[in-house]
């Protein structure tokens, strides 16, 4: 892979060190997960649960995830054939392009998009296709999916389309016509979708995550894949599932085996127990939207212009009022070094982060943090 080089995530929390600065750029909580939560991962290791689990996850847990989809989504995967538990949904999303992506086939992906997709489609030997939304400030106030242009990027060789709603960075979700003009793309051409959801349970003001299990045609068709971590507050555990078809769950599966095999037993039974209680799940879009807000708020108060996010841990805000020209891979590495701030450049999420169109004036905050360190960030801001 000559073409990967240091990412900027690297770049700006190294940065982040050397100029003591407050990192809202890395996606990952400051606080700590449910005491409960930990205490099951004990009482699982005291049982005797430290030995290899079966490979696709110990049935208990792939039991549970099919009955919250079920429940949440309305679609029923046999949790025998149909679920699998991944070393985080990265390697679920790894596994599922290996497995359906082979050498030669296109694969569609939405820009901008979260860095591992391209990396992943070029090991498969495929040719990332990028389809760029419509950036805020082109007749709207957030990014937009242009559903034609991306059925005009379907060709013969077309395999696979990777989606990632809830979005990372830009925090759109889906809606109700997106999934119909999706539903429309699959009847005509027959791709598969590769749906990256890990933020299902993190949508604001009300609003229902459209997942792509909620239609029996895309479920078909699709992998749809999640995140213990992001739900639980637990990254750094790395567990993961996916759910498709069985057809198509064997194949991920074969790669899986090979890849990591299975995944940390005492872990799997401590979730298992865990998400017995809807609550801890149902609960977590508030528990953010109040973060959301709090950020929202307190960013009004400096001369960043916050954009409205409806899901996901990030929010993104126009910083052109402090500086009109400075390339936004430039201006938050001023800010970190000046200021004491690290965030994240939308730029990052482009294949060509330093052509025009991904330099939009606009910088991602993340607000999976304490409200103290969210405040603490906003009052070293407050100084521009």
């Amino acid at each position: 892979m000559p073409g990967v080089g240091t990412t900027i995530f690297t770049v700006m929390s190294q940065l982040a060190v050397e100029h003591r600065a407050i990192n809202l750029g890395q996606g990952f909580p400051d606080f700590d997960p449910d005491p409960d939560l930990l205490d099951e991962v004990t009482r699982a290791m005291k049982a005797g649960h430290n030995q290899y689990p079966p490979m696709p996850g110990i049935p208990a847990l792939r039991q549970g995830i099919s009955q919250k989809i079920a429940t949440l989504y309305g679609h029923a995967y046999d949790a025998n054939t149909e679920v699998t538990v991944t070393a985080g949904a990265s390697e679920a999303l790894f596994a599922s392009l290996l497995a359906l992506v082979h050498p030669g086939d296109e694969v569609i992906v939405i820009e901008p998009f979260y860095d591992l997709y391209i990396p992943v489609i070029n090991l498969a030997g495929a040719t990332p296709v990028i389809v760029p939304m419509s950036a805020p400030g082109e007749g709207h106030d957030t990014y937009r999916v242009d559903w034609d242009r991306v059925r005009a990027a379907v060709t013969p060789r077309t395999r696979a389309m990777i989606l990632n709603f809830p979005h990372n960075p830009t925090g759109i979700n889906l809606q109700a016509s997106d999934i119909d003009a999706l539903e429309k793309i699959v009847q005509e051409t027959g791709i598969f979708l590769i749906s990256d959801e890990v933020y299902e349970h993190i949508v604001f003001d009300g609003q229902q995550h459209q997942s792509l299990a909620r239609r029996e045609q895309l479920a078909a068709n699709a992998v749809v894949i999640s995140s213990f971590g992001k739900t639980y507050h637990v990254t750094g555990w790395k567990i993961g599932y996916c759910c498709a078809p069985a057809e198509i769950t064997a194949e991920i599966r074969k790669v899986h085996q090979f890849n990591t095999f299975t995944v940390a037993s005492p872990l799997q039974y401590a979730l298992a127990e865990y998400m017995t209680e809807p609550r801890h799940h149902l609960e977590l879009a508030s528990f953010y939207q109040a973060k959301r807000d709090h950020l929202m708020n307190r960013l009004k108060q400096t001369r960043f212009k916050p954009i409205r996010s409806d899901g996901t841990f990030f929010l993104l805000a126009n910083y052109r009022d402090i500086d009109a020209t400075m390339q936004e891979a430039d201006f938050v590495q001023w800010l970190t070094r000046e200021h004491g701030v690290a965030l994240i450049p939308m730029s990052a999420f482009y294949r060509d982060p330093s052509s025009k169109q991904a330099n939009n004036g606009l910088v991602r905050f993340c607000f999976a943090k304490r409200d103290g360190t969210l405040d603490e960030a906003v009052d070293r801001l407050m100084a521009l």
